[in-house]
């Protein structure tokens, strides 16, 4: 039986857009083992694969020792690093593989450690180009699948906190928050965008994360809203944002991980982009749903983005 072995540790998106690339390994060796080595923040993305068979937590230490590198006790066909830097190269690192082979965009040693994969000419999503390197040791794959499924128990309990909330009909998630501030559609559109749901009958349940920025904005898009959305902010687990995003009847945020969510589940997913091209990093398989303006996210007008919305809802 063969066996393989993927490092991928972080972060949110980026993790849930390597998910294929283990599907790939799947569809070519049906009774393969997987293991997967991921960051403990973002392993229940992983955890909601079913191609994955073993999840391995590893947070690198900021000091530089032997001490917590992962070691495998099975002798792997292939070992893969998909992120190209120091962190996840350790996650390879003390494996026995008969090959190693990494993400095209090696840094601060990465390659010192597997060998670089180049992406077929054709793969522009960022995507595809991991599925490139799952296909470099065999791997098949003609669209990318991700395999994502929410867990019964996740989804049972998030049923409990919709109806708590009031939600009892059709819902939009919508994340207003992501890593970087040019990232970020205005508050005011967000909160334009929640009031004119409302006044269909929609729901919006926001959310985000703990950290003040995300908190912040979405604070401020409440303020701006008549009809208050139920604020999800900081209170799901990974597992039960996969299970919340899985019942939505559509999901609207910039270029976050949530967003990669959605898209995995294949839920209709509208994308806001301007720093980053949306052919590499939109929603996988929904661009034609993500607007783009290449000088500044404020200039996304509203009604564009609700007329996707409207029909997506339709």
């Amino acid at each position: 039986m063969a066996k393989f072995l993927i490092s991928r540790l972080s972060a949110l998106g980026d993790t849930v857009c390597s998910l294929p690339a283990a599907v790939a390994l799947k569809n070519a060796f049906p009774e393969c083992e997987i293991t997967w080595v991921v960051d403990p923040r973002f392993a229940g993305i992983v955890e909601c694969c079913s191609a994955v068979d073993h999840v391995v937590q590893f947070k690198p230490k900021l000091k530089l020792s032997l001490k917590g590198i992962p070691t495998y006790e099975d002798k792997f066909d292939a070992a893969l690093d998909l992120q190209g830097l120091l962190k996840s190269a350790l996650g390879i690192a003390r494996a026995k593989a008969n090959r190693k082979v990494g993400y095209h965009w090696q840094r601060e040693g990465a390659w010192l450690f597997s060998e670089r994969i180049l992406p077929d000419p054709t793969s522009f999503h960022v995507v595809d180009q991991y599925v490139d390197v799952a296909r470099a040791v065999g791997g098949q794959m003609d669209g990318a699948e991700f395999c994502l499924v929410a867990k019964v128990e996740d989804t049972e309990k998030v049923k409990g906190v919709l109806a708590d909330s009031g939600v009892n009909g059709p819902f939009v998630v919508v994340n207003a928050g992501a890593g970087w501030a040019t990232k970020r559609w205005v508050p005011a559109s967000f909160s334009q965008v929640i009031d004119e749901l409302a006044g269909q009958g929609v729901s919006v349940a926001l959310i985000g994360g703990k950290a003040k920025a995300d908190q912040d904005a979405a604070n401020e898009v409440i303020q701006g809203c008549k009809s208050k959305p139920v604020n999800l902010l900081g209170k799901t687990s990974v597992r039960e944002l996969v299970a919340l995003i899985s019942m939505s009847n559509a999901h609207l945020g910039g270029d976050t991980g949530s967003t990669h969510i959605a898209a995995a589940l294949k839920v209709p997913a509208i994308g806001l982009y301007s720093i980053t091209k949306p052919q590499r990093s939109c929603p996988y398989g929904q661009i034609d749903r993500c607007h783009y303006h290449p000088d500044a996210l404020a200039n996304i007008p509203v009604q564009d983005v609700l007329k996707t919305l409207k029909e997506v809802l339709r």
